[in-house]
């Protein structure tokens, strides 16, 4: 269970780098931003299908989320009978408290995720009144822009961001030490390390194009 984890959970490290760099082209403006937008669903053609490698994407995706959840709430399950006694209680302490934040916090990922997928995905829900569904037309960047000039859309992210920060941290070095990476103290410190970096460069990637639409810079 714990090697599933590990893997599904590198599986999403992967997409949510790729999805952070797709964000990020943002900043080049709408026609580098639409354009990547359409390259995804095109990616392959003609030996796949329209749109034909992103559903494969997203199946694989769904499989992992699938996976690590229950790999996640069987750990969960057997760690909680294995604590049996108060000493026992007492001992896992902050390990405790920290497995028992990224089960939640993983849950609150899932619920997002569902929201975000609704909003930009499935149904491109324009939450702002002020623009019109005429004027995002087809455009995800313009859908984009209008979700994030409103302050409330952007203070979801950024707490759904905090939330991610705390996963991977804690998940890169917990499957650093399931995939035997910490076998030393320096490969203990480089694990931490890394996990640390891949946080920091994920939150920070993935706030900064809200944060610019929010305050006006890019429009």
């Amino acid at each position: 269970m714990k090697l599933l984890m590990a893997v599904t959970g590198a599986l999403f490290v992967f997409f949510v780098l790729m999805h952070m760099y797709g964000n990020l082209k943002i900043f080049g403006g709408q026609s580098a931003f639409d354009t990547y937008a359409h390259h995804l669903r095109t990616f392959g053609e003609p030996i796949l299908p329209y749109e034909g490698f992103l559903w494969a994407f997203r199946v694989v995706l769904i499989l992992s989320v699938v996976g690590h959840a229950y790999s996640a709430f069987y750990l969960w399950n057997k760690a909680n009978g294995a604590r049996k006694g108060r000493y026992a209680v007492r001992l896992a302490g902050a390990a405790a408290w920290r497995s028992t934040t990224m089960r939640w916090g993983g849950v609150a990922l899932i619920a997002f995720l569902v929201f975000h997928l609704i909003q930009f995905t499935t149904h491109k829900v324009n939450f702002n009144s002020g623009v019109s569904d005429a004027t995002i037309g087809e455009s995800p960047y313009q859908l984009v822009v209008a979700s994030f000039q409103l302050w409330w859309v952007v203070l979801v992210y950024l707490i759904a961001l905090a939330a991610v920060g705390l996963h991977l941290q804690h998940g890169v070095w917990s499957a650093a030490q399931t995939l035997g990476c910490t076998t030393s103290v320096a490969a203990r410190v480089r694990a931490k390390a890394l996990a640390m970096f891949v946080a920091v460069v994920v939150v920070v990637g993935f706030a900064l194009p809200p944060l610019f639409i929010l305050f006006g810079i890019v429009e």
